[in-house]
């Protein structure tokens, strides 16, 4: 054995071997120490974990959970402790099997990596559950704003009207409404829109914790331009043939709705620009007419009008001790009629029977014009102003009146000595209204353009 020991070679092999057995020691010891750090559990702790509960949530509410949050102390190797996301842990309390009523129910994890344990504090939460009932009520849609100038809102049109609320059976019986706003500002047109609903009870306030079904509601607000109601015009042109006269003139709509700006229904007063012909006409007929808007007029509610005008066999009669009028007598002048005698005038009208049965003398009005002139005299037409349908009997001669102007206190001469032609005046381009819609509703021939013949 010395002899080995002596040897060198011996010596260096045993060196050799000692130190690489120390050098496994080394390396076996350093991963020795590492799994033992890992193996070592850990505590983290965090607070304000909010409870959340696992409930029939169709029929049931939760109205408390006390306390609402928890701290929850999680134990594991620090690598599980680093995979827990905040985000999917949760606390939770079953209550699936709980019906209404107040209960102590414990508390349970989940979404904990398997090898981390879960201390809550406190274990336990007390939890209050309330039914679900449900109740119809109103939709009411509040307008906010003002429309473009001159328009107007109307009453919103809103589908469903109604809608189901389901709430907690304590918030039931205070719940009153579902309401939203629909802004109407500078609108010239209809507004149509979905809305959200917001459930309110009975003191106005809002109603949180409750479902509505449904949540959106369509609702079409009308948004009217001004309009006014007035009379519709229907001007008669032309005479029937001879022989015959105007009976009646019936309409399909003696009314109108016409909308407008305001400036342009202020100025109107009828709806006119319908025309018929009745040159040449023996027997009854109805005509059709389209009624558009005109003159800045956007709409009129009634797109056709029916006119049916009756024809019958003319009749005769003679009016007398006509008064004659006159009108346009200047400043500081006075008149006097020489022809006809007495200033009154008999003449023969004609018309529908029925129609002339109605008039009385006092409905027959005549005129002469003395506008203008001055002192002298003049043989000036007579002007009949007749009721509606009825004419001057063809076959008379023209009518003319002898009047002399005279300045006021100046006595008239004892009879004429000369005439002179006043000077005919320039009519000014006017149109006869058409008699009041209940009796006549179309326009009758004008009769204050008619001028009657002199008598021979």
């Amino acid at each position: 054995m010395d002899k080995w020991l002596l040897n060198n070679n011996v010596v260096k092999a045993v060196a050799l071997v000692i130190g690489i057995l120390l050098w496994v020691v080394v390396h076996m010891d350093v991963p020795s120490d590492s799994a033992s750090q890992s193996s070592i559990s850990r505590d983290q702790t965090y607070n304000n974990v909010k409870v959340e509960a696992d409930f029939d949530s169709s029929s049931l509410t939760i109205k408390s959970i006390e306390p609402s949050e928890v701290s929850v102390i999680l134990r594991g190797k620090p690598s599980s402790l680093k995979k827990v996301d905040p985000e999917t842990f949760k606390v939770k309390a079953d209550l699936s099997q709980y019906g209404p009523g107040t209960y102590t129910v414990y508390l349970h994890t989940s979404g904990l990596p398997n090898d981390v344990t879960a201390e809550i504090v406190p274990q336990s939460v007390k939890v209050a559950i309330e039914e679900k009932q449900n109740k119809q009520v109103p939709v009411i849609i509040n307008t906010v704003g003002t429309p473009a100038d001159g328009y107007k809102a109307g009453l919103p049109v809103i589908n469903p009207g109604r809608v189901l609320v389901t709430a907690p059976l304590s918030k039931l019986d205070q719940i009153e409404t579902a309401r939203a706003d629909v802004s109407v500002e500078k609108a010239n047109a209809a507004v149509t829109k979905q809305v959200r609903l917001t459930v309110y009870d009975k003191n106005g306030k809002v109603v949180d914790g409750v479902t509505v079904n449904p949540q959106l509601v369509e609702v079409e607000i009308p948004i009217t331009s001004p309009f006014k109601q007035m009379p519709l015009q229907v001007k008669l042109n032309g005479q029937p043939a001879e022989g015959f006269s105007v009976a009646s003139v019936k309409q399909s709509a003696d009314q109108v709705t016409v909308f407008g700006p305001k400036d342009v229904l202020d100025q109107m007063d009828f709806y006119d620009g319908l025309q018929v012909d009745l040159t040449g006409l023996k027997e009854s007929k109805t005509f059709t007419l389209s009624v558009t808007p005109k003159n800045k007029v956007t709409e009129v509610n009634v797109k056709e009008v029916k006119v049916t005008v009756e024809i019958v066999p003319s009749a005769k009669r003679e009016f007398t001790n006509i008064p004659i009028e006159i009108i346009g007598t200047g400043t500081g002048l006075s008149g006097k009629l020489a022809v006809p005698d007495g200033g009154k005038l008999n003449v023969t009208l004609e018309g529908a029977p029925a129609q002339l049965n109605l008039i009385k003398t006092q409905d027959v009005r005549a005129s002469v014009d003395a506008s203008n002139l001055p002192a002298g005299k003049y043989d000036l037409p007579i002007v009949l102003h007749l009721p509606a349908y009825i004419r001057f009997a063809s076959g008379q001669p023209e009518l003319k009146a002898s009047l002399e102007l005279v300045p006021n206190g100046t006595e008239s001469s004892p009879s004429p000595t000369s005439t002179q032609q006043a000077p005919t005046p320039s009519p000014s381009p006017s149109e006869s209204p058409s008699p009041s819609p209940s009796s006549t509703p179309a326009n009758a021939p004008a009769a204050s353009d008619q001028v009657s013949p002199k008598p021979s």
